[in-house]
């Protein structure tokens, strides 16, 4: 620093600090080392807010507290968090010092690291693109924006509330006739000549219903996919694949219909045309749009799929261990009168996944005293490995949760807000 005096006083939030120039030289906190090298009044006031040249007195618009905390690692060594404050705030208040996360303490570090996991919010194209449009096409995306929001997110408008509550109904229908068309007497009114009128009449009115329901879901897959502001995430996105698969086996029934001739009956005799048709079994998904119950179920095994990954290696690794000794004690020593039941260890794996899990069919179970020993130790195994996880993933849960209840209320109340406009 080329100018004012040989002492500088830097005033953070209201509290003053006073520091030779030689100090600000080789200061921990590289926004203050900076200040050393600056040679003009502009160049300072590019690193601090306000610069006093008589006092020579630098001004910092941020958190007193959490700065005297940096000053305390600069005098010693040692960063951790100030309390009763977030985290993610002094985080902020450490990048614009100039430190990093490696400068924090293990500890801390595993606190800032849970911290940011469980408040990761994935928002939506709208919420990333924010950038101003263009003037001469303002008026055109302030359209195509609000029709985003009316198809996106449910509770952003009365329209997009009463678009979510037309295509839950149509979930719902479809779902009905998924399941009317499996009961027993839908299959015996098919083979019955007697009710064959009777049948086909219903059977047209099914599928009229089911060809309205796939052109709702048509139209609102084309209209969501005009207006999606990528059209290459919007491909990429779980939920449109889903609208895809549950779509396309109506579209494949009906163009093997055209090019064969067979008509529905012999249609639904095919495997894979029955396999396709089963598929609208998928439209229960769509639910997750316009429900936070659901959202937060996927929201919560995207981030805990670690955990999930460490609760199918325990799970694994006792099947292969339990597995092997069930096998042995019941079979294995003696082959002539040994429980046929555990002739194999994949046979014995499945008796310890039903054991672990405490679901228990009855449909095997060790006869020896060893056996049922292991039993006993493979049940109480299987509780305590199942346990270690899943607290886990229930308190991501409970935060996923509120994270999105959040989002969504704050939604609310800019409808509230557009309803008194």
């Amino acid at each position: 620093m080329k100018f004012g005096k040989s002492v500088c006083i830097i005033n953070v939030g209201g509290a003053r600090y006073t520091f030779p120039q030689d100090v600000m030289k080789d200061f921990p906190l590289r926004r203050l080392s900076r200040l050393h090298s600056c040679a003009s009044e502009r160049e300072v006031l590019e690193v601090c807010d306000d610069y006093d040249r008589e006092r020579n007195e630098f001004f910092f618009d941020r958190h007193a507290e959490a700065f005297g905390f940096l000053m305390l690692y600069a005098q010693h060594g040692t960063l951790r968090f100030a309390p009763h404050m977030c985290e993610l705030s002094f985080y902020n208040e450490m990048l614009y010092w100039g430190l990093e996360s490696s400068h924090l303490e293990f500890c801390c570090q595993r606190r800032l690291d849970e911290r940011m996991s469980d408040t990761y919010t994935r928002f939506s194209e709208e919420d990333r693109c924010a950038e101003p449009e263009l003037p001469r096409a303002r008026r055109d995306s302030k359209w195509l924006e609000r029709m985003r929001r009316t198809f996106e997110e449910p509770t952003s408008s009365v329209a997009a509330q009463i678009l979510a509550s037309v295509s839950v109904i149509f979930v719902i229908v479809s779902m009905v006739m998924l399941c009317a068309s499996t009961l027993p007497d839908w299959k015996t009114a098919e083979s019955n000549v007697v009710e064959e009128h009777r049948y086909t009449d219903c059977l047209e009115k099914a599928e009229i219903i089911e060809a309205v329901c796939i052109g709702w879901f048509t139209a609102e897959c084309i209209v969501r996919f005009i207006v999606s502001r990528d059209k290459c995430e919007f491909v990429r996105r779980p939920l449109n694949i889903i609208d895809l698969l549950a779509i396309t086996p109506y579209y494949i029934s009906v163009t093997m219909t055209v090019l064969t001739g067979e008509n529905s009956q012999l249609q639904r005799a095919g495997v894979t045309l029955r396999v396709l048709r089963m598929m609208r079994i998928f439209w229960v998904i769509k639910l997750a749009r316009h429900f936070l119950g659901l959202q937060t179920l996927g929201l919560t095994l995207r981030r805990c799929y670690r955990e999930m990954v460490m609760l199918l290696v325990f799970i694994c690794v006792a099947m292969a261990i339990f597995g092997a000794l069930a096998q042995l004690l019941e079979h294995g020593l003696d082959l002539k009168s040994g429980n046929e039941e555990y002739a194999s260890i994949p046979a014995a794996c499945w008796w310890v996944i039903i054991s672990m899990t405490t679901v228990g069919y009855g449909d095997m179970y060790p006869i020896t005293v060893p056996g049922r020993v292991l039993g006993g130790l493979c049940v109480v195994s299987g509780i305590v490995l199942l346990a270690l996880p899943i607290t886990f993933i229930y308190h991501s849960f409970v935060q996923c949760y509120h994270e999105l209840k959040f989002r969504s209320a704050r939604c609310t109340r800019s409808l509230s807000a557009e309803f008194l406009n």
